[in-house]
């Protein structure tokens, strides 16, 4: 499925507005002022505009757009003002990595899903964003409250928690409808980011297969309690005759077994861990 909206984006590349996240910013602070400053109190500007399935019905269809300039917080000035900044700086850094035509394709097809739900809301779709962006760039740093510095992909784990949550909310209140918004907002997501989360697993997998094989090599040849089998280089040479000099840590042979075969020690293991001339380019380091 990614390679295919690759390619639709590759082929359509005018489905694109640059600067998309400036226009849906400008759109909520519209939104905003003209609520906030309604008469009695009444948010009128958002009751017109937000989404209503019975209302479109009606022939109100400008709902199906204008939905996306509704802000989803409160009437608290700050806590507005820096949840636009963040989708404003998320929105930004995704369509300098991906481009405007990709960016644009990935927001609207999260507004579609929402439309097709029949509930539409895009503090969810917002919200998902920042998966994109944390699977971009996981390392990225965040002050938390102004003071605590937390990683991208740390906090990606934090919204993910904060989706589930609200989607058992809504099942358990019996809003079903309505715990079908962030599960199609992560489907957005999924929807671009498989292969790269195929990636990501296959990576964590295979180092976990590594470092089990790790712990084969040295639950074979250490013993609990008495310290490694294989011999200290540096105190070599004060074993007798009788006891062998080097071991090899892959297969057991010794220079007492097989006189013949060339034995050397890795630089790149943690410890002084001697093979033989067949595992000496072929064998896991142990670190």
């Amino acid at each position: 499925m990614q390679q295919w909206l690759d390619r639709f984006c590759y082929k359509h590349p005018r489905l694109s507005i640059p600067g998309l996240m400036r226009y849906i910013v400008i759109g909520n602070v519209l939104v905003f002022l003209l609520d906030l400053f309604s008469t009695g109190g009444y948010p009128i500007a958002t009751s017109l505009l937000s989404f209503s399935s019975d209302a479109i019905l009606q022939g109100q269809i400008w709902r199906i757009i204008t939905f996306v300039f509704v802000p989803a917080t409160s009437r608290n000035i700050f806590l507005f003002a820096i949840t636009l900044y963040f989708y404003y700086f998320i929105g930004n850094a995704l369509e300098r990595e991906w481009g405007s035509n990709k960016f644009t394709i990935f927001y609207f097809f999260g507004i579609l899903l929402n439309i097709l739900v029949g509930t539409a809301s895009m503090y969810y779709v917002n919200m998902s964003m920042f998966f994109a962006f944390a699977t971009l760039y996981p390392n990225l740093q965040f002050l938390l409250f102004f003071i605590i510095p937390v990683k991208a992909k740390w906090l990606a784990w934090i919204d993910a928690a904060y989706f589930a949550l609200a989607v058992l909310q809504y099942l358990l209140t019996g809003h079903f409808l309505y715990a079908l918004i962030p599960i199609v907002a992560v489907l957005n997501y999924l929807l671009f980011f498989a292969a790269d989360i195929g990636s990501q697993f296959s990576y964590w997998k295979g180092r976990a297969k590594n470092r089990a094989r790790q712990n084969q090599y040295r639950q074979a040849y250490n013993h609990p309690g008495s310290g490694p089998k294989v011999v200290n280089f540096h105190d070599a040479k004060t074993k007798t005759k009788t006891q062998y000099l080097h071991k090899c840590a892959v297969c057991g042979k010794t220079d007492l077994t097989d006189p013949q075969m060339e034995f050397r020690y890795c630089s790149r293991c943690n410890g002084y861990y001697c093979y033989c001339a067949d595992h000496i380019n072929n064998h896991i380091h142990i670190q």
